[in-house]
């Protein structure tokens, strides 16, 4: 049997999706619930590995997929050391650095460590993640913050931008690598990326709850206001970052992190509900708006996606105040799995070849 199937893994805080993907077209798609109590009895992300990896071989073989089909297995990347945008064959220095969470512990961290695992039972297939959240293309002067012992860095939804970037790009019959692009990812952290010829030259750590408010993420904050307030109030770090990052936006405004829930009350006419609305609107275009100078002006489009992208007043909002730049389009959602069947497919065509972690990271 020829091996030009695809499995594709995505473990999130509380599910496992898998799919078998076949010439961009999926033929088996699958999420595994997880219930809390079974994961509050791992201290460590990591340590659910086997747990995991059990309930992945268990779909597969319940719903008779050929072992010897799957000729790509790639996974959503971890939290690992910053690397360039690609897809990476998973390797025993990246096994290293998901196990002990270098950069974080996540869920996430899981992808390349199940894809490892798998291989025993897959003869024909190799194991890869792509487009991790660490992808970092910055520009030096981008890194700057204004004070040498804070560096801006980049953390971000990379795997569904470029993802949006490349769809948009290929709808036109371009490269994305020929385009300057501004793409904003609207979910429960916000990141919004100027995309200069297939480089994110500039992008907001959402990770850190940096620039536009969301849902859960309080988004850049008054840094004096910030100060006085955690040395007034003692704040500690585990309080301060329930602050920043799960406890802000509008959560902190209006105790509950449901972006539908707030669009609904304010179609109702809740005048807080109104003005949050407007709000993040507001403070999204600013973001689009300053990456515009960053691009110097010259921008092919401006991309809309992710959850909220679904709300067509917020992204009208949007597309009135940053509609003069260049035309917006929206990609309401995001499908991680097919972009990352896409990566895959990209690979087994031999279009495109994968990455060497130990090689990027140490650069």
């Amino acid at each position: 049997m020829d091996a030009n199937y695809i499995l594709v893994i995505n473990p999130g805080a509380t599910s496992t999706k898998i799919a078998v993907y076949q010439d961009n077209r999926s033929v088996f798609l699958k999420t595994i619930r997880h219930e809390c109590d079974e994961l509050e009895s791992f201290s460590q992300t990591s340590d659910q590995l086997d747990y995991r990896l059990n309930l992945v071989l268990s779909e597969v073989e319940t719903n008779h997929i050929p072992f010897d089909s799957i000729g790509v297995i790639i996974a959503r990347g971890g939290l690992l050391h910053p690397i360039e945008s690609g897809v990476y064959e998973v390797c025993q220095a990246m096994i290293a650095d998901l196990k002990v969470g270098v950069m974080g512990d996540h869920a996430s961290n899981l992808g390349g460590l199940i894809a490892h695992r798998l291989l025993q039972k897959f003869p024909n297939a190799g194991a890869y993640i792509a487009d991790p959240v660490v992808v970092d293309e910055l520009q030096e002067v981008a890194r700057v913050s204004g004070h040498p012992e804070f560096e801006r860095i980049s953390i971000f939804h990379a795997l569904n931008q470029k993802s949006v970037a490349r769809t948009y790009a290929h709808s036109r019959g371009v490269e994305y690598e020929d385009l300057n692009l501004i793409v904003a990812h609207l979910g429960s952290g916000i990141s919004v990326g100027a995309h200069q010829k297939g480089r994110v030259i500039d992008v907001n750590n959402a990770l850190d709850g940096e620039g536009p408010f969301g849902p859960e993420r309080s988004g850049t904050l008054p840094a004096g206001a910030l100060a006085r307030y955690c040395i007034e109030k003692n704040v500690s770090w585990p309080q301060l970052k329930k602050m920043l990052i799960g406890e802000g936006g509008l959560y902190a405004y209006v105790g509950h992190k449901d972006a539908q829930r707030l669009e609904k009350e304010a179609r109702e006419g809740d005048p807080q509900a109104i003005l949050l609305q407007d709000a993040m609107a507001y403070q999204i275009s600013k973001e689009i708006g300053s990456l515009a100078t960053v691009l110097g002006g010259e921008v092919d489009a401006i991309l809309i996606t992710g959850g909220m992208a679904h709300n067509p007043y917020l992204t009208g909002e949007v597309k009135k105040r940053v509609g003069f730049i260049a035309p917006v389009l929206i990609f309401p959602g995001e499908d991680e799995m097919r972009a990352l069947a896409q990566n895959g497919s990209l690979l087994l065509s031999g279009k495109i070849s994968a990455r060497k972690y130990d090689e990027q990271k140490d650069n």
